[in-house]
Parts: C-alpha cells; structure tokens; sequence
C-alpha cells in the first residue's frame, strides 16, 4: 500500500537486504581507513620491545627476525594486520560491479595476505648473521608482495578519473624508488653494515601503500554515493 505524498521504497525497513548489504560494504571499505594507523601503531609497539631500535637505520622486518625481542609481539599484531586487509579486500571485491580492475585489485590484496601469512615461515635473522635459506625465502616472499602491491596499485588506476590515476602513478613511482633504494642498502644486514637510510626508505615505501588503502576506501565510498558502480 503506497503512503499518499510518499513514494513505496521510502516505507522499506532499514532491515531490507539491500540496506544490509550496503552497510556491511561500507564497514568492510572502512578497514581500508583503519590498515595505516594499526600499522603504524604496530611498528611503535614492536620498536618498544628493543632499547636502542632505529626506524631510520632498522628494516621493518627486524622487528620479527628470528631472536629479535619484539618477534611474539609482532606476530600475534601481525595477524591482526592480516585480518584488516583481508576485511578490505572484501570490501572491494564487493564494490567492485562490472568492473575487472577492481576485482583483480581485490584479488592482489588476496595475494598480500597469503604472502604475508607465509612470511611466518621464513622470517629473516638478526644483522651479523650468514644468509640461511630463511633469509632467502624471506627475500623471495618480499619480492613477491611487492608485486602484488604495484599490481593492486596500478589496476585500481583503471577505475577511476584522471585525478586517482595521477595519484596511483605517483604512488608507485614513489614504491619503485623507495623500494630500490631499500634493497641496496639491505645488503648490508648479513654483514651487520651500516644501513643509515634503509628503515626510512623502507617505511616510505610501505607508507605510500598504506595511504593508497585509505584513498581507495574514500574513492570507493563516495563513488557509490556519487554515481554508482554495477552490483
């Protein structure tokens, strides 16, 4: 029965499984805004556990080398980590409609979180210590997020205006430089060298795809308001 002055849909309950379909989009998009601070907030938890670490010096990936005092702490928060990309990942394959570039950028952000969960089993040593074939698989398994992350990047480019695609460009050239830069000076660790640039340029790159997650999740929730994307 249609309300005189009133369209029908305006009468459907806020339990219709559209609406609830939506909300659970948007709640999933919205760990793509939470991954940065968590990430962040895992770094200076795990930093703690050692007195003299050194962000601007010190890999991310010291911080769960194998000995390392931080390495229970960093691997019971990195699960967690996982989660909230797994959650985002969802979120955009749910938003992605018709559109193949989303879906494979869903299906990228997939593979990170495999890699990562992989990485427990082959976490590199403590600076000093000879290569084992850890510390090759840990090498292997960083090239290879890196990967996916470029791909996650540069697919998402596809999905929307000039604007985000001079963004995501930026972006990766950003992860390709800093990323370069990061592997020259790992070679140093085996050796215990001096790596003065390595944790910044590593934390550079990281950090300009942790700020792509939240950009996308904001794309991703406005466009639906603004136009709409296929379901």
């Amino acid at each position: 029965m249609t309300i005189v002055g009133f369209p029908h849909y305006h009468t459907r309950p806020l339990t219709h499984p559209t609406h609830r379909r939506e909300l659970l989009r948007r709640i999933l998009l919205a760990f793509g805004i939470l991954i940065p601070p968590l990430y962040v907030a895992i770094n200076l938890l795990g930093a703690a556990q050692w007195e003299n670490y050194s962000f601007a010096s010190q890999a991310v990936s010291e911080l769960s080398a194998i000995s390392a005092p931080s390495r229970s702490l960093l691997l019971r928060l990195g699960a967690v980590y996982d989660l909230f990309v797994l959650a985002f990942a969802v979120g955009v394959w749910r938003s992605a409609g018709s559109k193949r570039s989303l879906r494979f950028t869903a299906a990228c952000l997939f593979g990170t979180v495999i890699v990562d969960t992989l990485f427990r089993f082959a976490p590199m040593h403590l600076r000093g210590t000879p290569p084992t074939l850890t510390d090759t698989m840990h090498i292997v398994l960083s090239a290879a997020i890196s990967l996916y992350i470029l791909l996650a990047v540069a697919s998402s480019a596809a999905a929307f205006g000039r604007g985000f695609r001079v963004y995501a460009i930026a972006s990766i050239l950003i992860m390709l430089i800093s990323g370069a830069w990061t592997g020259f000076e790992a070679r140093g660790v085996p050796t215990n060298a001096p790596t003065p640039l390595l944790g910044l340029m590593e934390r550079i790159d990281i950090g300009a795809y942790l700020l792509w997650t939240a950009v996308l999740a904001v794309a991703l929730l406005r466009r639906r308001d603004a136009a709409g994307l296929d379901r």
